[in-house]
């Protein structure tokens, strides 16, 4: 599984970090990535939506700290 870490980056480069991390990755793989901006947590599940990308798993990981799990989409 691929870890990406984003803390300390404002929107939209979290989400940019992932697409970049996804784009070589086999359909079903997953990536990790943590995030400090307030944003992701919407940017991110738009982004799977969109793409056609699964969020997997959302969490919490401390103050200002989130987990984001994202599946490799099939078509994406």
């Amino acid at each position: 599984m691929s870890q990406i870490d984003a803390r300390g980056l404002l929107c939209p480069l979290p989400v940019l970090k992932l697409r970049k991390a996804l784009i070589p990755l086999a359909p079903g793989a997953q990536v990790q990535m943590i995030a400090t901006d307030r944003a992701a947590r919407i940017d991110v599940p738009h982004f799977c939506a969109e793409s056609g990308h699964h969020l997997l798993a959302t969490r919490d990981l401390g103050p200002g700290e989130t987990e984001y799990t994202v599946i490799r989409g099939p078509d994406a």
